[in-house]
């Protein structure tokens, strides 16, 4: 249940490719919790529907070159002015700072296009356990996985 008091509550938000779920789901629970919740500034919940990581960038490139030729109206100048910063920019949460550590339920020894542009200097846990197992002690496990790692940054 999404309550609607505004303030310090917790906060939905919703992205992803929202036109491959049915209408109904659409309109509904997501639409819903965003609307209720859109004053509450304690803690964002990001529910990704259908989100898959290359669709993100192949949608910030376009947003990016939309832009650009529309202010400068010449493509070749629009494409020379993207950079990380312009992409990060126009990313499905450009707010949103980049995960620390990404976990992975289910066993599976894979990304599945999750934050791709974003998790690039992120940690990974991986967990045979799958996603409604997964229980508050085998979070610790993974924060403490991650607090004993020397975290490098790409280099």
């Amino acid at each position: 249940q999404v309550g609607d008091s505004g303030g310090d509550g917790d906060r939905a938000d919703s992205r992803g490719q929202q036109s491959a779920v049915e209408a109904v789901l659409q309109a509904g629970a997501c639409e819903a919790a965003e609307q209720a919740t859109k004053d509450h500034n304690a803690t964002m919940l990001t529910i990704a529907v259908a989100y898959d990581g290359r669709e993100e960038l192949v949608d910030a490139l376009r947003s990016i070159l939309r832009s650009k030729i529309a202010d400068a109206g010449d493509p070749v100048a629009a494409i020379d002015e993207i950079s990380t910063e312009t992409i990060a920019q126009h990313l499905y949460l450009p707010d949103l700072p980049d995960p620390d550590l990404v976990i992975r339920t289910s066993g599976e020894l894979r990304l599945s296009g999750f934050l791709l542009w974003q998790s690039a200097y992120s940690e990974f846990y991986f967990t045979e356990i799958d996603w409604p197992e997964f229980r508050k002690i085998d979070f610790l496990r993974a924060v403490r996985a991650y607090q004993q790692r020397r975290r490098r940054f790409g280099l």
